[in-house]
């Protein structure tokens, strides 16, 4: 990917969502021809020339102090996840970011491991930055257990979401779990633009699937930290679980998430029984599951 074009589409898509009222303008021409700011209200909202924030959105932020990202943070109201992944557009159009680097294959460490699996009373997986699935713990793996069925090999959420038709049955809201998964990868591909593995992903992705393509050219970000899932699971029906995402510093990249539901909900009952039904029977038999009792 190039960093140069990621940075201007980044910047002229949160430019053209930004209206003159929502900038606080109070002086403004009501015939305008541009969806969001102009230039020119940008550069003077983050209080520099026209010409140098014409050259920040022609894609080079190479050198361009925390300062200068702050003001235009603030004059285009980024949030957290899009301050962050505008800083990690700076730091990769530095040298250093543009060095291409040679990525090994990600393996999950025996000690995290040991860990997934001392996990015995809630799912948990570990995933990469580019959505590859590549742990679980045995009630992980019956939660997942539709995404685990593809053929393709790592285990991809995003490729699942878009490409295996069980994925809208799986996710209660499908649209949800699409712009997530996109927007993850949105992050991703602003902290390492020269991931061949990230590239080849999104150029599958967007040859293949025409929603993965129209969300992936929004260029919108999420932070995936904490919140609620809802599954269509087929052994359990629908599931509301919390979820907890923790990144493993050792291993760049790579985050665990654990997910867990109140004592005594109807979701806590599910995955009661869906350690049960795990424990004797293979995550591929959810595919063709029985009727719970």
């Amino acid at each position: 990917m190039d960093n140069r074009d990621e940075v201007k589409a980044f910047l002229s898509t949160r430019r053209a969502k930004l209206t003159p009222e929502q900038a606080g303008l109070a002086h403004y021409s009501r015939n305008r021809r541009v969806p969001g700011l102009r230039r020119s209200e940008v550069a003077d909202l983050a209080g520099v020339s026209v010409e140098y924030y014409a050259q920040l959105e022609r894609g080079d932020l190479s050198g361009v102090s925390e300062s200068v990202l702050d003001a235009l943070a603030r004059a285009l109201q980024l949030d957290e996840a899009e301050r962050v992944h505008l800083a990690d557009l700076a730091r990769a159009a530095g040298p250093v970011g543009r060095a291409r680097r040679t990525h090994p294959v990600q393996q999950v460490r025996p000690s995290v491991a040991r860990i997934l699996a001392g996990m015995t009373e809630v799912p948990a997986i570990v995933n990469s930055g580019t959505l590859d699935l590549l742990a679980a713990n045995p009630l992980g793996k019956a939660l997942f257990a539709p995404v685990f069925a593809g053929s393709a090999r790592p285990v991809n959420h995003a490729r699942f979401c878009f490409l295996d038709p069980r994925a809208h049955d799986f996710w209660i809201d499908w649209e949800r779990a699409a712009d997530d998964a996109v927007a993850t990868l949105r992050l991703q591909a602003g902290r390492d633009p020269y991931d061949k593995g990230l590239t080849d992903l999104v150029g599958e992705l967007s040859t293949r699937s025409d929603a993965f393509r129209v969300r992936w050219a929004a260029h919108d970000v999420r932070l995936h930290r904490t919140g609620v899932k809802s599954f269509h699971h087929p052994v359990v029906g629908d599931l509301h679980l919390f979820y907890e995402v923790m990144e493993l510093p050792a291993d760049p990249g790579l985050s665990l998430i654990a997910f867990s539901a109140e004592a005594g909900s109807p979701a806590d009952d599910s995955l009661r029984f869906l350690a049960s039904w795990a424990a004797t029977h293979d995550p591929a038999d959810a595919l063709t599951p029985p009727k719970q009792a």
